[in-house]
């Protein structure tokens, strides 16, 4: 029984874990009340599966504090040396998870989920991330608050740790205790996974019942999933039938019909025109913040404006939530599989992308991007996809009025497109800029006397400077020679915000897409159901080129009759939409059918839906066979 005595110690980090995780989740469930269709059933599983993940990350913790336990002699580990060392520890531990209340209510908040992937990148990217908290928050007060709330706090964990000292152990004894408590960690591991966490059809109940630590880790260790092994699966040469079935247009060849391969030959209907494009990928551009699409604030003028001077696009989804979906999904033309972008993953050269056709086409190709572009590893993957990389670092000291955490404001970016151009321009190139921005994120500081709105405070700012900084880039590239041989191109990376009761909310993922070339395009409304996927296709269709193409995205401009169709994700929920109607597949090979109302997102639960699950499939699950096997890659 004495041996039980030192492990003691074990029972108080056992306590520190479950009360801190539980005020935790409490809090939470207070924000999340207006989400939430809070019955009592509902609030007991919340609290009973947290409790479980909760008492699951208690016994990843106590590995090290169970070794320790074994290990030391009781001479040490009675010492006033090692008191001293496990008050500090202590205190260190509470300090911690007061900290992560903060900074699981202050993730939640933005994102509506625990810790996730984002979080994982939050930790790999700590420059651009610290810089961007500290200009949000104010940190300093916040840590200097936390720390004298936590001499409160820590007194009673003192004395309740102080009962851990003072007896004797025999080292068998210590190993029997120590040997039952790594056993739970392992049968953790092999037991339970965080799909237990879906306790209901609301995405907020579901977060609630995790635990942010527990999820932390588990996106650390999941940042691709396998869609054979987790999804619902057909057989997969029926799958790929599909798949080239819905690719098949009328100008259009597959190099073989009896390969799994959809390498085809697209010819063009006329000549080829060899303008300038450039893609401005506006950061979180949801469609909600447009006059066009109801918006009342009038907080993008230039934007509206051009609404009626351009091909606009009033039915795309965003195929994620994260700038590397968008980028993914616009660059390759690909849906979404589970896990994160192909962007992030190793191995992600050589793909024949958008980059990789205009270069054959003679094309000056550049990834033009404000901030640092080892950035979710942004760089490495356009430098091995066609193009050439131009960042933060290539802008000199004249070049840059205004930074913040991210990059150089929209305005400085935008002049440094303008300059490439001519370089281009100079060099007798057609010229392909792809043009990642940054001003309308967080902490939303910009110069200031731009437009009304103050600097940091809030997303309308960062919403209208970008707005305001998109009319300066056309004002001066309307000076340029090259001007009226230019395409431009406007479209969000993603939306602003996914937060709702269902997973995959579809209203949330609109956002808009404008083609501005008043020499060579009228202006039109084109209202037709597209993907971020899409894009690619449809402007090599408007120039009439001819290319060789593993592209799943379809020019929606063709004549060709087809399904219209969309995708949209979360890290591991890929949704497919058609018509109204949306399935929405999952890790533990689940596949719920919802009807939707486009007009304001609404949805009712539908029976499950034969045709819309192979079609889903054939892209979806068509799309990871291509991937895996590497059918999408230039050819030597």
């Amino acid at each position: 029984m004495q041996a039980k005595n030192r492990f003691y110690s074990l029972y108080t980090l056992w306590l520190i874990i479950v009360i801190f995780s539980a005020l935790t989740r409490t809090i939470l469930l207070v924000k999340s009340l207006p989400q939430l269709d809070l019955k009592l059933l509902l609030l007991v599983k919340i609290y009973a599966v947290g409790f479980l993940f909760d008492c699951v990350t208690f016994s990843y913790f106590a590995i090290p504090f169970v070794l320790v336990a074994v290990i030391l002699p009781d001479k040490f580990f009675n010492s006033t040396f090692f008191k001293l060392l496990a008050y500090f520890v202590g205190f260190i531990s509470t300090y911690m998870m007061l900290f992560n209340v903060v900074a699981e209510y202050t993730f939640f908040d933005e994102f509506a989920t625990r810790f996730n992937f984002i979080a994982v990148d939050y930790l790999i990217y700590t420059n651009e991330v610290i810089s961007n908290i500290r200009e949000s928050y104010p940190v300093n007060a916040i840590l200097a608050g936390l720390f004298l709330l936590n001499i409160g706090v820590f007194l009673p964990v003192k004395k309740h740790l102080s009962r851990s000292f003072g007896f004797k152990s025999s080292i068998g004894s210590r190993l029997k205790t120590g040997a039952a408590f790594l056993f739970l960690p392992i049968v953790s591991f092999a037991a339970i996974d965080l799909s237990m966490t879906q306790i209901s059809p609301n995405n907020y109940a579901d977060e609630l019942a995790g635990n942010g630590i527990f999820c932390l880790f588990s996106a650390f260790r999941n940042n691709e999933l396998d869609f054979n092994k987790f999804y619902v699966t057909k057989d997969e040469k029926s799958v790929l039938t599909h798949l080239k079935g819905a690719l098949q247009e009328s100008n259009s060849r597959f190099e073989s019909q009896d390969s799994p391969s959809i390498s085809r030959v697209i010819k063009p209907v006329g000549a080829e025109k060899h303008l300038n494009i450039v893609l401005i990928i506006e950061e979180s551009l949801s469609a909600e913040y447009l006059t066009s699409f109801g918006n009342n604030k009038g907080i993008t003028p230039n934007l509206d404006k051009l609404a009626g001077e351009s091909l606009f696009f009033t039915h795309l989804y965003a195929t994620g939530t994260r700038t590397v979906r968008g980028l993914e999904a616009l660059t390759l033309s690909m849906p979404p599989l589970p896990g994160t972008s192909v962007v992030k993953r190793p191995k992600n050269e050589n793909f024949v992308s958008w980059g990789s056709v205009m270069k054959k086409k003679g094309y000056d190709n550049k990834f033009i991007y404000a901030g640092h572009g080892y950035f979710d590893n942004m760089n490495y993957f356009y430098a091995n996809n066609g193009f050439r990389t131009i960042d933060r670092t290539n802008f000199s000291k004249e070049e840059i009025s205004f930074t913040n955490a991210w990059g150089v404001c929209d305005e400085d970016l935008f002049l440094k497109v303008v300059k490439e151009g001519d370089l281009s321009h100079a060099d007798k190139k057609p010229f392909f800029s792809v043009v990642m921005t940054t001003s309308n994120h967080r902490p939303f500081t910009y110069p200031g006397g731009k437009i009304d709105i103050p600097s940091k405070t809030g997303r309308d700012g960062g919403v209208k400077y970008s707005d305001y900084a998109i009319g300066r880039l056309l004002a001066e590239a309307k000076k340029k020679p090259w001007f009226n041989n230019t395409i431009f191109v406007i479209v969000a990376d993603h939306c602003a915000g996914s937060a709702a009761k269902l997973a995959l909310p579809v209203k949330n993922y609109e956002i808009p897409l404008f083609i501005y070339a008043p020499a060579f395009i009228k202006p039109q409304v084109v209202d037709r159901m597209m993907s971020q996927i899409d894009v690619a296709p449809t402007l090599l269709g408007l120039l009439n080129i001819g290319y060789t193409s593993t592209f799943i995205g379809k020019d929606i401009l063709s004549t060709d009759p087809w399904t219209e169709r969309a995708f949209i994700s979360t890290y591991q929920k890929l949704g497919y939409i058609q018509d109204q109607r949306m399935l929405v597949l999952g890790p533990k090979k689940e596949a719920d059918y919802f009807n939707f109302v486009r007009k304001d997102g609404g949805t009712t639960v539908l029976k499950p839906q034969a045709d819309l699950l192979m079609d889903a499939l054939g892209y979806i699950q068509g799309t990871n066979y291509i991937y895996k096997n590497r059918l999408n890659r230039l050819k030597n």
